[in-house]
């Protein structure tokens, strides 16, 4: 019995000290421009922007940096924070958001809904709460505007709506250009 724990220890070990020198022999850096890039963006791989994830978006901008093929404005979940923070690392002008239509939020229409949990899974940041055959609902203050509920819903109960500002959420719009100045 002591022979075979023994003998599978030994085989452990040099199984993990064959692991660790091949893991350092064959150790690929990556982009260090992605990950930066990758660090700014919503991480909702909704795939928008017409990229499967957000690590490819990043990968795609980082390996555009020099010739700029591929536009920053396409992550319309981040909105203009996430490209601000794109162009500032990127070192180019921000722009506008593509297609942007303003904040919106997922509204589930819950006398229609099913609850077949079909947007449950799809959403990549669980913000659709609810059990197998209830109604489902949507926390609206994790909703990315992702849009990725909206095609599996069997039922088409699920809409974007605009977010309705309040006085909580409201914030100043910092002036820029001539209007910037100030007046004595």
């Amino acid at each position: 019995m002591i022979n075979a724990v023994l003998s599978m220890s030994g085989l452990a070990l040099v199984s993990g000290v064959g692991l660790g020198l091949a893991a350092k022999k064959f150790y690929v850096q990556g982009n260090p421009l992605a990950d930066r890039l990758v660090a700014v963006l919503p991480a909702s791989n909704c795939a928008n922007c017409g990229y499967p994830g957000c690590q490819a978006y990043a990968d795609a901008l980082a390996a555009s940096a020099l010739d700029g093929n591929v536009a920053i404005n396409l992550c319309v979940p981040g909105g203009m924070p996430t490209i601000k923070a794109i162009a500032d690392i990127l070192g180019v002008d921000p722009v506008a958001v593509a297609n942007d239509e303003g904040p919106r939020v997922a509204l589930i229409d819950e006398a229609r809904c099913i609850g077949c949990t079909a947007c449950i899974k799809a959403c990549p940041v669980d913000a659709i709460v609810g059990a197998n055959k209830q109604s489902h609902t949507v926390i609206a203050s994790w909703c990315t505007n992702c849009k990725a509920c909206v095609e599996p819903c069997p039922v088409d109960c699920i809409e974007m709506v605009p977010v309705p500002q309040t006085l909580y959420d409201w914030k100043w719009e910092k002036p820029t250009g001539a209007s910037a100045r100030s007046v004595h």
